[in-house]
Order: C-alpha cells, then sequence, then structure tokens
C-alpha cells in the first residue's frame, strides 16, 4: 500500500518530480561536484530526479527515474539560473538494471552514458563508490542531496539542499516496507526526526564518509522517515561491467 501511494503522488504530482528533501538546509555552492539534475519526459509530461557522477561519461541514478529525452546538468547550484559552472549534457544511452521491478522498486538503479565526456572542474566531479557489499551499521550519519520539494505541499527547492540522515537498523525497514530487501536496499532517516529525503530527490546519492553508498529510492507518501536506498556494493560488478563494455572512443 505504501508503495502504491508514493507512485500515486509521484503520478499526480504536477511537475512529476520523484524524491525531495525535508528538514535540512541549502548547501554551500558546488560542495557536492559530483551531484546531477535530471529533467526527462514520461509520455510527454515534465519529469525531475536527482543523480550523480561516478565517471566523466558516466551517472548513477534511480531506474525509476527513466524516460526519454533526458538532459543532465552538472555543476548546479541554482536549477533556475544557467550558472557558468553549468554543463547540460544529453544522455546517449540510458541502461536501468535488467531486473528492475517497478511495481516494487526491486534493483532501482540505473546508470546513464552521456553523450560527451564531462569537463572536470572545481564544480563537476565524479564521487567514490563503495567497495563490494560494504556494510554501514546502524547509528552511521550519512547525508543525501537534491532539488526536491522541502515538504509536502510546497514547490520543489531553487538551489541545492542536504540533510544528514542515520542509518538505520534492517529490522525497522523490514517491519516498515513489506518489500525491504536487506541485502540490495538501505534504510535511512530517524522516524523521530522530520528530516529525510522525498518525492525529486529520488536518483542522488546517499553519501557517507565521502563515498556514495545509496541511491535515493522510495518512502512513504507523506514523507515519513526512514526511506529506502538501493545498496549501491551490491551492484559493483554490474556497474563495471556496464561502464567497461560501453567506454566512450575518441573524442566521445
Amino acid at each position: 500500500m505504501v508503495l502504491f501511494l508514493l507512485l500515486l503522488a509521484l503520478l499526480l504530482s504536477p511537475t512529476g518530480e520523484a524524491g525531495k528533501i525535508i528538514g535540512g538546509h541549502e548547501a554551500k555552492p558546488h560542495s557536492r561536484p559530483y551531484m546531477a539534475f535530471l529533467r526527462f519526459k514520461v509520455s510527454g509530461k515534465p519529469h525531475i530526479c536527482g543523480g550523480f557522477l561516478v565517471r566523466e561519461d558516466f551517472v548513477l541514478t534511480a531506474a525509476h527515474c527513466l524516460g526519454s529525452s533526458i538532459d543532465v546538468t552538472l555543476g548546479a547550484h541554482s536549477i533556475m539560473e544557467r550558472e557558468q559552472t553549468q554543463q547540460v549534457i544529453p544522455v546517449r544511452r540510458a541502461f536501468p538494471h535488467p531486473h528492475y521491478n517497478d511495481n516494487i522498486f526491486e534493483n532501482d538503479i540505473m546508470l546513464l552514458q552521456l553523450a560527451w565526456k564531462a569537463d572536470m572542474t572545481d564544480a563537476v566531479s565524479p564521487i567514490s563508490l563503495p567497495r563490494s557489499f560494504e556494510k554501514l551499521k546502524p547509528g552511521m550519519m550519512c547525508s543525501v542531496a537534491g532539488w526536491g520539494r522541502l515538504e509536502v505541499n510546497m514547490p520543489p527547492a531553487d538551489k541545492l539542499q542536504e540533510v544528514d540522515l542515520e542509518v538505520q537498523s534492517e529490522e525497522r525497514c523490514i517491519a516498515r516496507f513489506r518489500n525491504y530487501i536487506p541485502i540490495t536496499q538501505i534504510c535511512a532517516g530517524d522516524p523521530n526526526k522530520r528530516k529525510n529525503s522525498f518525492s525529486g530527490d529520488s536518483g542522488g546519492p546517499l553519501v557517507c564518509d565521502g563515498v556514495a553508498q545509496g541511491i535515493v529510492s522510495y518512502g512513504e507518501v507523506y514523507g515519513t522517515p526512514p526511506n529506502v536506498y538501493t545498496r549501491i556494493s551490491s551492484f559493483l560488478p554490474w556497474i563495471q561491467k556496464t561502464m567497461r563494455q560501453y567506454k566512450q572512443q575518441g573524442s566521445a
């Protein structure tokens, strides 16, 4: 039921965002140079998501952010202004995980191959990925950022927002979400605090000690923490194989 309500909320959202920050604050401009802002269309309607640069020619995001005519903006702080630091690059190919299940957000991970390599600058650079099957302990503090809404009835943020979140026990998410899969998902967000990623931050990274450990996937429709994040360490072989197979050639 939770998943159905979340999906319904996304479909009914006037701008089609999928994930937003609640209870956070504005990030220091360009302090997260890996952040990506995604614009795309589904059935002709505009949608947005987050993502993050993992190589000069690849962005990692959530599989439920798949759409047509995907454009990636790198180096942004304000998405309403065309800052000199920004690089807008169309997506050449999208690679949602072959076993993604959009009914329960299982394997909610996608690689986007950029049409050309991004220029590495102070405002644009990739983030490190975890080691294989790296575990996160409950109580560990991580952070998430995005341009989504600040609350249920508020518009999306213009400037990048961030919030610190505490990793929760597997038991807590199993009790909250009946389709939670501990081996491929992470549970983060203290249920006693109104701090969370929300519906437009989808696809953005859960960052722990400077490493992208998770991808914003899903949560409850009113933004009550915790939320569920795709566990990146469980997908490293697929990520590495896909990027190696489609390595850009020449000037691309």
